[in-house]
């Protein structure tokens, strides 16, 4: 069955949502992170998937507190993202209670670390993110464009062993137009190995069940949350023992 992961996005200790990576399209929820993490935990889900946007902007994470603060208040698991470009910011996310990483810059920037990370902390444990528009990854907080192909970034890391992979299509992101199917069979197809989590364009619960089909293994979910397109309720019916 296909997990469901909620996206928190963190930006100068407020949850927030942007709308295709635009910083100027902000908006902030009366939520905090810690109250949002408990009331998943209540409905089954398992993992969170923690986006600290004023690292990935700056290239240094800016927010490790709220991993903290999640681990000390719930069960959950922490996938950490957001500015993890150094061994020690790598290094410092996992001490303070993350449970996987996901990094986009820095296996663009710096392959050589990201193959480090991947051989030092295991296959389970660092995660590619592969975010683009049109085809080239951006990074830096979806504010820096690259001449990357996202096809090539998946090959390159998926013959070094890569497992786990959130591709995010941008110009969805925070849209709720739905996601780019066409896309992740694509990918699910040229990767069969590859454990796909899709990102970006979510609007109900209809997108889970259509993205279960094109073969991704999860769903990183944000604004329809938010918004309360998809009730939390909604998503028990994913969170069986054995998701």
């Amino acid at each position: 069955m296909i997990e469901i992961i909620p996206s928190i996005s963190v930006l100068q200790g407020k949850v927030v949502r942007l709308v295709k990576g635009d910083y100027q399209t902000l908006k902030v929820y009366d939520k905090g992170p810690v109250e949002f993490t408990k009331s998943l935990e209540e409905h089954g889900i398992r993992k969170v998937h923690l986006v600290d946007l004023d690292g990935a902007r700056d290239g240094e994470p800016k927010n490790e507190a709220f991993i903290h603060l999640i681990k000390a208040y719930t069960q959950l698991e922490i996938n950490s993202a957001g500015g993890l470009q150094t061994d020690g910011a790598v290094a410092k996310a996992f001490e303070c209670g993350a449970t996987s990483i996901t990094v986009g810059a820095a296996a663009v920037t710096f392959p050589h670390f990201f193959e480090g990370w991947l051989m030092s902390y295991g296959r389970e444990n660092v995660w590619l993110a592969a975010d683009a528009w049109d085809g080239k990854v951006r990074i830096r907080g979806w504010q820096k464009d690259t001449n990357v192909d996202l096809f090539d970034l998946l090959h390159r890391n998926y013959k070094r062993g890569l497992k786990y992979a959130k591709v995010t299509d941008i110009s969805r992101d925070g849209t709720l137009e739905g996601p780019n199917f066409d896309l992740y069979k694509q990918i699910v197809q040229e990767f069969p190995d590859l454990t796909v989590y899709s990102s970006g364009g979510v609007r109900s619960v209809d997108d889970i069940r259509q993205l279960e089909e094109t073969g991704v293994k999860g769903v990183v979910v944000g604004k329809a949350l938010y918004e309360g397109k998809i009730q939390l309720v909604e998503l028990e019916q994913f969170c069986t023992a054995d998701s």
